[in-house]
């Protein structure tokens, strides 16, 4: 038999399985993340007829060359281009992520870990993030939380499902207000800085169960034009419903000095403790409203306990309001109880003081006047605290004349355990000319945004990073960090077996997976979301080795036709 026969089948099979995979490259040319395949031919094997001598010296004669027959070809390597990158592809779904670099993505079946370049992930019904072709799901690193929610950071471990959407994970926790700041322009010349009511600010806070208050600070101008009173004036829940802050501690019993002018309007008088207009009494003064006076601060509700005054019922709250709205105090009264005035001893009598002496027989003491002319008060008592300018400069200048401290502090904790105190820092107040109006206004937390508070979030989107850290963001403005995508990376590449469903496994010539995985950018990769790597076949390349493997084919089954006319000849020398 001829060897040529041979050789000729070995060339066909040769050729016919680099068709193969010329075929399998075409037919994944729109597959994600394909890797294209090339095989190399090698010689199948050689038989020696006459070995190879050397020269002999002896004699003279030169040396032959071994002779050799060549029984055919076989495939001598298939590799697959892992090296080049694929083109990318817009898809916009930001889960669908691409890699540039040499490392893959790992995933898992639940007891096995494989490897790929296909980068289109869903989040299943579990909350994990899973390949969208076979559901396997994506590994990554968990993020530990030790130090807290705004200082977690990853933990690179042995890698697990990344289950970003946990129950967890689908709300941000609330956090009370521990920190605000009051900045702007306080202009002097402003309206409400100057009047009665003084210049209200408002700081809105939350507590630990993410609830919004409205904390009601409110400034008021000094005879001293540099100097003016804080305090809290009020605080409203998150309905805008009036709480009781009795219990707040905000500064402490402090003396604003400031003259102001108390006058009756025209029409009223007073006979004895009664305030009347005409025949008709406005208000009495009586042992029931001093006594629900002084019980307001810890007891509010004693101001609208009924009693019955000349046999007609009222309550505390209505007479002194209306005492205060005659003296042009209506809706401020409880800071016309706070002014005072200056006895002959000095000592400083407030308004409410000067009331109950109305009851009193003793002469002595300072009582309200009750003439038509009025009085003009000293000053008034308030609790807070002093934020004092530089005349000069205008620039902040302390608290309570120390000019080292900046804030002060309102303890909310007193309300409940859901409230912390509040630290409130005023350093980047002012007292410039801003044409009489002022800017000044009230944030939660502090210049960095830290202690501001929150209440409960609810998350409204996800986005992984070119490191493959995985963020959420809630409706209350905060992010989280959810986990990493981990990568793996290996010494030879062309090492890794395929598994089918664009999956690879590790060999003992790719190298082995340690099982915790590198940070893709630790060798330059990244990663690129709302895109996908594309098949790295060059359609081009394929073609024209189509076209040499099937010229190829041809010639080698010319090699077993001429080969059998040989036969057929030799044959026929017999008939």
């Amino acid at each position: 038999m001829m060897r040529s026969l041979y050789s000729g089948v070995a060339g066909l099979k040769t050729h016919q399985t680099k068709m193969d995979v010329i075929g399998n490259n075409i037919a994944n040319v729109n597959t994600t993340a394909f890797k294209a395949s090339s095989i190399t031919f090698s010689e199948l094997m050689s038989q020696t007829t006459q070995k190879a001598s050397g020269p002999n010296g002896t004699t003279g004669v030169g040396g032959t060359n071994a002779r050799q027959i060549g029984l055919g070809v076989k495939a001598g390597a298939i590799n697959v281009n892992m090296t080049t990158q694929g083109a990318s592809q817009s898809t916009g779904n930001p889960f669908d992520i691409m890699i540039t670099g040499d490392a893959f993505f790992i995933v898992s079946n639940g007891s096995e870990n494989f490897f790929t370049r296909e980068g289109s992930f869903y989040v299943d019904g579990a909350g994990n993030l899973a390949m969208t072709s076979i559901g396997y799901n994506v590994m990554g690193w968990e993020v530990d939380f030790t130090q807290g929610l705004d200082s977690a950071t990853i933990k690179q471990d042995t890698v697990k499902p990344l289950r970003i959407m946990s129950a967890n994970n689908m709300t941000y926790p609330p956090e009370a207000t521990t920190k605000g700041y009051v900045s702007g322009i306080l202009d002097r010349n402003d309206s409400d800085v100057t009047s009665a009511n003084g210049k209200v600010v408002n700081l809105n806070f939350f507590d630990n169960l993410g609830y919004s208050y409205t904390a009601k600070l409110t400034l008021k101008q000094s005879a001293d034009v540099n100097e003016y009173s804080l305090e809290l004036s009020g605080l409203l829940d998150s309905n805008g419903n009036p709480m009781d802050i009795s219990e707040v501690e905000f500064g402490e019993n402090m003396t604003q000095e400031k003259s102001v002018s108390i006058k009756p309007t025209e029409g009223y008088t007073w006979e004895g403790t009664s305030l009347k207009y005409g025949d008709e009494t406005i208000a009495t003064v009586t042992n029931e409203l001093i006594e629900a006076l002084e019980k307001r601060e810890k007891e509010p509700e004693a101001m609208d306990e009924e009693y019955t005054v000349n046999g007609e019922k009222t309550t505390a709250r209505k007479v002194i309001d209306s005492i205060a709205k005659v003296y042009g105090k209506e809706g401020a009264t409880e800071e016309f109880l706070k002014l005072y005035m200056n006895d002959d001893n000095d000592n400083k009598v407030s308004v409410q003081d000067m009331l109950a002496n109305l009851l009193s027989n003793d002469a002595n003491v300072l009582k309200f006047p009750t003439g038509k002319e009025g009085f003009v008060a000293d000053g008034r008592n308030y609790e807070g605290f002093t934020v004092n300018f530089d005349p000069n400069t205008g620039k902040f200048a302390g608290i309570n004349k120390r000019i080292t401290q900046t804030t002060v502090t309102a303890a909310m904790s007193a309300l409940g355990g859901n409230f912390s105190d509040i630290e409130i820092d005023f350093s980047e107040c002012s007292m410039f000319d801003n044409k009489g109006t002022s800017t000044v206004a009230a944030t939660s937390g502090d210049a960095d945004g830290i202690g501001a508070g929150r209440r409960l979030g609810d998350m409204i989107g996800v986005s992984i990073q070119n490191n493959g850290m995985i963020y959420a963001s809630y409706d209350n403005g905060m992010t989280k960090l959810l986990g990493q995508i981990a990568t793996a990376e290996f010494a030879n590449v062309s090492g890794l077996e395929k598994k089918g469903d664009n999956l690879y496994s590790a060999t003992m010539n790719s190298g082995d997976f340690d099982g915790i995985g590198t940070d893709i950018t630790s060798n330059g990769g990244y990663m690129s979301t709302g895109q996908l790597e594309m098949s790295n076949v060059d359609l081009s390349s394929e073609f024209t080795e189509m076209i040499t493997t099937q010229r190829g084919f041809q010639a080698n089954s010319r090699i077993i036709t001429v080969s059998d006319t040989l036969l057929e000849e030799l044959t026929n020398l017999k008939r």
